[in-house]
C-alpha cells in the first residue's frame, strides 16, 4: 500500500468494489494534492467512473479507505460527500428534468425568508443567474432542465458545484458533449477553481485535453492502478500503451470506402426556429459527417429524419421511397436506425439486461403467442455481444452496471438487429475510452463496407476528418458548406462552423 502523502487533501488506500462478479476496482491507491488537477484515464471498464462514484458516496466500497486531510472518513451517501466538500459532475447529467435550472442549482438549499419560511424565489433566480454568467453560460435560470441539451445540462452541474463551494470536484467526462469553445471555457473555470484552492479529479478519454489541463495522470487497467505520472514526464503514446497495450496509430483504422447508389435523400427539411431548408444525400458504403458547433442543429436534423421530432416540411427518401417522418417506428420500418447522443435516457432502458435491450426493437422475433422466448433472445444478444466485443459477465447483466463504452456498444447492437439500410450515429464515441473508440471506428468502417449508409454527428474534429468521406457543416440551422477529405482541415471546418468563410452558399449542400 502506498505511503500517504502528507500534503494530500484526498487519498484512497486499497479501494475495491465489485458488482456480483470480478472486482471493477481493485486495491487502488490515489493521492490528490491541494490545487491539483489529477487526471484518471483508462479503457472503458477500467473502473474510473466506479472509483469516482465511491468518492461521491454513490457506491460503497467493499474494502479500502477514503481519507480527507489524512483522516479516514465514511462516505456513506452523496449528501455526506457534499458535506465533506466533494462534488460529482457526472458523465450523464444527474438533474431533475421537471425543475428549473435555478431549482437544480440550489436543490436542497432554497433561500428562505425569516421569520415566515417562504422560499425567496427572486433571490434564488438571481443567485443562479449570476453563477451561470460567471462560467460564461447564457442559460436562463428559469428554464426547465428537461428541455436542455446534454452540454447545457453539464453547465448546470458545474454551476451547482460552484454554488456548494466544493473544495474537491470530481469530473467524469465533463467535456464529452462540449464544443471546442465550451471546452476552453470549462478549462478556464477549472483554473479559477484551482486558484481558489480547490482540487480536481478529472476523468477524460480525450488525451489532448488531459495533457492540457492535468498536473498528474493516474492510469487504470482492468480495475487496477498501473501507475501515476507527472504530465510533463510521460508522452501521450506512452499513456496509450500503458492503458491498452497498443500504439495510437490504430485509432482511426478506416478501410477505403466504395460509395454506391444513393440510399438516403433529404430535401428542404425545415423545422421552424430550429433548422431551415436542409438538403443532402448519403450513398451506400459512405460515411457522411454533420459537423458544426453545439446548437447548430445537427442532432435536431437527425431526430427529424428519424421521426422523433417531425419537421414542418421537407422530404426524406430511403432507396428512392418516401419515408413518413411521423414516428421512429415508421423510420425503423423504412430501414433507418438512429443512435441518440444521450444513450442513457433516450437509447437504453438501464434496469433491463443486455439481452433485453438488444432485442427491444425486434420483440416480434423473440416472442410467440405473446410469450417471450428467452432462449432466442439470449442467442441473438450473445451473437451481438461477441461481434461488438461487449465486456459483460453475461447477457442477463443489467445494462446500468456496464461502463459507458460498453453501454454504447449495446445500443449499436440494439439497432444492428433491425438490419438497417442507413445508420444515424449521434456522437457515437462520446464518453468512450480510446480502445472502445477504435473498436467503434472499426465497426463503422466494416458496416460501410457492407453497404450501409452512415450519417455521423461528432463534435470531435479529428474523428470527423479521419472517418468521413464527406463533411457537411451546419451553422445556425443551415447547411453552409460541403467539404471533401482533401479539402477538410480542422481550420476549414471551424471557419465554416463559425461563419468565417467568405462566399459560402447556404442551404444547398449535397442536394440531390
Amino acid at each position: 500500500m502506498t505511503p500517504l502523502s502528507v500534503e494530500a487533501v484526498l487519498a484512497t488506500r486499497g479501494l475495491t468494489k465489485s458488482f456480483s462478479g470480478p472486482p471493477v476496482v481493485r486495491d487502488v491507491d490515489l493521492d490528490l494534492r491541494p490545487g491539483e488537477v489529477h487526471a484518471l484515464v483508462g479503457e472503458n471498464g477500467a473502473g474510473k467512473s466506479t472509483f469516482l462514484r465511491m468518492l461521491a458516496g454513490v457506491h460503497r466500497q467493499d474494502r479500502g479507505q477514503i481519507l480527507l486531510d489524512g483522516a479516514p472518513v465514511e462516505v456513506s451517501s452523496p449528501s455526506v460527500a457534499q458535506s465533506y466538500g466533494l462534488a460529482l459532475i457526472s458523465q450523464e447529467p444527474m438533474l431533475f428534468p421537471d425543475l428549473s435550472v435555478a431549482e437544480n442549482i440550489v436543490a436542497g438549499e432554497y433561500p428562505v425568508a425569516r421569520p415566515v419560511p417562504w422560499v425567496r424565489w427572486g433571490a434564488m433566480y438571481l443567485e443562479a443567474q449570476e453563477l451561470l454568467e460567471s462560467i460564461g453560460s447564457n442559460l436562463d435560470a428559469r428554464q426547465r432542465v428537461g428541455g436542455l441539451s446534454v452540454a447545457q445540462q453539464q453547465m448546470v452541474e458545474i454551476a451547482t458545484a460552484l454554488a456548494r463551494r466544493a473544495r474537491i470536484v470530481l469530473m467524469d467526462e465533463p467535456t464529452a458533449s462540449l464544443s471546442p469553445r465550451e471546452v476552453d471555457r470549462l478549462f478556464g473555470i477549472v483554473r479559477t477553481l484551482i486558484k481558489r484552492g480547490a482540487s480536481v479529479v478529472f476523468v477524460n478519454h480525450r488525451l489532448e485535453e488531459v495533457f492540457t489541463i492535468a498536473n498528474r495522470i493516474t492510469i487504470l487497467r482492468d480495475g487496477a492502478k498501473v501507475g501515476t505520472f507527472p504530465t510533463s514526464e510521460i508522452t501521450r503514446d506512452e499513456v496509450v500503451r500503458r492503458m491498452v497495450g497498443r500504439d495510437l496509430v490504430w485509432l482511426y483504422d478506416k478501410p477505403p470506402s466504395q460509395a454506391g447508389p444513393v440510399v438516403l435523400e433529404v430535401e428542404h427539411l425545415t423545422r421552424r426556429g430550429v433548422f431551415h431548408d436542409v438538403s443532402f444525400h448519403v450513398r451506400r458504403g459512405e460515411i457522411v459527417s454533420l459537423a458544426g458547433l453545439v446548437g447548430a442543429g445537427r442532432s435536431e436534423v437527425a431526430r427529424a429524419i428519424f421521426g422523433v421530432d417531425p419537421p414542418d416540411r421537407g422530404t426524406v427518401r430511403v432507396d428512392g421511397q418516401p419515408v413518413r417522418m411521423r414516428s421512429p417506428r415508421e423510420a425503423l420500418q423504412a430501414g433507418l436506425a438512429y443512435l441518440p447522443e444521450d444513450r442513457q435516457h433516450q437509447g437504453l432502458v438501464l434496469p433491463l439486461s443486455v439481452a433485453q435491450n438488444i432485442t427491444l426493437s425486434i420483440l416480434r422475433e423473440v416472442t410467440r403467442l405473446g410469450w417471450l422466448r428467452t432462449g432466442a433472445e439470449e442467442a441473438i444478444a450473445g451473437r451481438l455481444v461477441e461481434r461488438l466485443q461487449v465486456k459483460t459477465d453475461r447477457v442477463a447483466q443489467p445494462v446500468e452496471q456496464l461502463s459507458g463504452g460498453n453501454q454504447q456498444k449495446v445500443l449499436v447492437g440494439k439497432y444492428l438487429v433491425t438490419h438497417p439500410k442507413v445508420l444515424i450515429l449521434d456522437e457515437p464515441t462520446r464518453g468512450v475510452d480510446i480502445g472502445a473508440k477504435a473498436e467503434i471506428h472499426r465497426l463503422m468502417g466494416e458496416l460501410a463496407q457492407q453497404g450501409l449508409g452512415i450519417l455521423m454527428i461528432s463534435s470531435e474534429l479529428p474523428e470527423v476528418l479521419a472517418m468521413a468521406d464527406r463533411i457537411l457543416v451546419l451553422r445556425e440551422g443551415r447547411l453552409v458548406k460541403e467539404l471533401s477529405p482533401d479539402e477538410a482541415t480542422e481550420e476549414t471546418v471551424m471557419r465554416a462552423a463559425v461563419g468565417a468563410l467568405d462566399g459560402v452558399p447556404e442551404g444547398t449542400c449535397g442536394a440531390g
